[in-house]
């Protein structure tokens, strides 16, 4: 059977601004992909990130390279063969899910061979500040059981304590998005251990990481540029303790659940993280996520406006995607 690709460029503003160590941000782009037999159509979303040299006209053109094997009816087994890891094959990976669950009758998780998924903690991002709009942000925030803060400087010292001193309950995350060096590692791990910090993210820049293997990590560590899929996963021996898994990394649900039972064997714990995206690309995500150490799937709570139909989220909890959504 035909099947018909569509693409399409979506922006949403961001509620206020959203910084990290690399810059801000007050829209968020994605692409939209939808695979239709004519009958049913299956859904996708994805992210290009610059960081990864990735742009809405490179992914663009990315999925665009590959119209006549989707139209054929390209499997989800064939794409990962076709098309390389990144934003492009997220979005047309979990399209194909999306389309496969419609026309089976079958729900994704089902169809993934995983339990029905249950609704799950996730943090909720801090922008990068000076500490004292750190500390005001923390307070506001607060009663969220988990949060994720942003930080990146050569001195962050002063912006953990603050954090800290504004939340005194809630888990923190810190991400330095590669932000920090050989030269202040040290002092950011022991203000890190001095303040209950649950999980440092991404400390060094990928590929100038060999330090982590060799001075005391008195918090887990977990890599996030450093690793993108699979194969990727023996080279952290010795330096990390988690991975983030993002499905624009993995190239689609595909890939990130089978480099989560890869990590797991590793004996790595588990973090599902996201860009900033809609609703429509957290969904796939929650199935990777369910029984993760940490979850961070905040991208629609930072949006001044999600798509709709979105998923649910109350206080700290995000539930599991409706059918009308997704999977």
């Amino acid at each position: 059977m035909p099947h018909f690709l569509t693409t399409t460029v979506q922006h949403f503003p961001i509620a206020g601004v959203f910084t990290i160590s690399r810059g801000s941000k007050t829209t968020a782009s994605v692409i939209t992909c939808q695979i239709s037999d004519g009958e049913v159509s299956g859904w996708g979303e994805c992210v290009p990130y610059a960081r990864y040299g990735e742009s809405l006209e490179s992914v663009l053109a990315a999925i665009e390279a590959v119209r006549p094997s989707i139209e054929s009816g390209l499997t989800r087994a064939e794409l990962q063969k076709d098309m390389p890891p990144g934003a492009a094959r997220n979005a047309v990976d979990c399209a194909l899910w999306d389309l496969e669950a419609k026309q089976s009758g079958r729900p994704a998780y089902a169809l993934a061979g995983i339990a029905a998924p249950v609704p799950l903690t996730t943090a909720y991002t801090l922008s990068l500040g000076e500490p004292e709009e750190m500390m005001a942000q923390a307070q506001k925030y607060a009663h969220r059981a988990l949060l994720k803060v942003k930080v990146g400087t050569a001195d962050d010292t002063s912006r953990i304590r603050a954090v800290r001193q504004g939340t005194p309950e809630s888990r923190i995350i810190l991400d330095a998005n590669e932000g920090w060096t050989e030269h202040n590692l040290a002092a950011h791990f022991a203000a890190c251990a001095e303040n209950g910090i649950a999980l440092v993210e991404q400390p060094l820049p990928a590929g100038w990481d060999q330090a982590l293997a060799s001075i005391t990590r008195p918090v887990p560590v977990c890599a996030d540029e450093s690793v993108h899929g699979t194969d990727d996963l023996e080279k952290l021996a010795g330096r990390y303790d988690a991975v983030n898994i993002k499905l624009d990394k993995t190239g689609g649900l595909t890939e990130a659940l089978r480099m989560r039972a890869a990590a797991e064997a590793l004996g790595l714990k588990i973090m599902v993280g996201c860009m900033v995206g809609s609703s429509l690309a957290m969904a796939p995500a929650m199935l990777v996520a369910q029984g993760a150490d940490f979850v961070d799937l905040d991208g629609p709570l930072l949006l001044a406006e999600d798509r709709k139909p979105g998923l649910r989220y109350e206080a700290s909890l995000v539930f599991p995607p409706e059918a009308n959504l997704w999977g």
